[in-house]
């Protein structure tokens, strides 16, 4: 009981915070960044490792560029994320804004589900949550709960404000079999690191090899999807514009890994043309293919 009432109490408390306007958020962020780069130092030997096996080409001073702005897009992340709690949808259709509202259009009308594959890239918690202020559709969240109850609790409020439907991982293909004779959208990230056991095919990503998790194919082969990649840009602090992309139109007539390659690819070539957008604090390589028996290299 203590435990849960702190973990409301924790909520309450980031719900407080996210009623601050914008200008004072990015005020405490301004702050946040060198608290977390130059005092705590955050995952820093993990930033600058991903780093420099995903740009071996550049120079040192080119990657401490990088590092450096990433730091300051993530204390910006961190405040935009809490800010989510209370946004409202007239606010957050100013801040993030479709490149191709037709095509948008065309995808939630048609009559058939849509896996849609984003990575941590730009705000994606922000992108998700745009699209559940502007569909009809069953618009599905997939996470991995977190060991903080108090995030944990904090981000499914907030992907359900919307008409979002959070659903844990190991839940995802009994509710998309609930789902199955409706058009519902399903939003995946598809960098996660799958775990071990899951762990068996790799493919070149930002100059190694590096095991994918196949979740979207899996589903989108299932269930016949078509499968759109969220390609979300930073306009500049505070505002996004998003494109949605069209992969594969009819899943079930793929190769194998065929969908995992094209949004895998894709997103290495947003990461490369602004790369300070793309979460490199996360531990993305834990695996080597020669740590998996029977590993597929691709």
């Amino acid at each position: 009981m203590i435990k849960k009432g702190l973990s409301h109490l924790g909520v309450f408390f980031l719900y407080l915070i996210s009623l601050l306007p914008f200008w004072f958020l990015y005020f405490i962020s301004d702050i946040l960044f060198i608290i977390i780069y130059y005092v705590v130092g955050y995952r820093k030997k993990v930033v600058q490792l991903n780093l420099q096996n995903a740009f071996p080409e550049k120079t040192v001073e080119e990657r401490h560029d990088i590092e450096r702005k990433f730091y300051k897009y993530f204390a910006d992340l961190m405040v935009e994320t809490i800010k989510m709690i209370s946004i409202s949808p007239e606010e957050l259709s100013r801040r993030v804004i479709p490149t191709n509202p037709n095509i948008v259009q065309q995808l939630l009308d048609i009559d058939k589900s849509i896996i849609a594959v984003a990575g941590h890239y730009c705000n994606w918690e922000m992108a998700a949550l745009n699209v559940t202020a502007v569909t009809k559709k069953k618009f599905m969240i997939i996470y991995k709960p977190l060991s903080s109850a108090i995030f944990d609790e904090f981000f499914i409020k907030t992907r359900s404000r919307f008409r979002g439907i959070p659903v844990a991982m190991k839940m995802v293909l009994r509710k998309m079999v609930e789902f199955k004779n409706e058009a519902t959208i399903t939003v995946l990230l598809g960098d996660q690191t799958p775990v071990k056991h899951e762990a068996v095919y790799f493919t070149t990503f930002l100059n190694q090899p590096t095991a994918v998790f196949l979740g979207p194919e899996k589903m989108a082969r299932s269930f016949d999807c078509m499968v759109v990649f969220y390609d979300m840009r930073r306009i500049k602090r505070g505002y996004y514009s998003y494109t949605a992309v069209p992969l594969i139109e009819n899943s079930k007539e793929t190769d194998p890994y065929e969908i995992t390659k094209a949004h895998v690819h894709y997103l290495e070539k947003v990461i490369r043309e602004e790369p300070q957008y793309w979460l490199w604090s996360h531990r993305r390589w834990k695996f080597k293919p020669e740590d998996i028996a029977n590993a597929i290299v691709d």
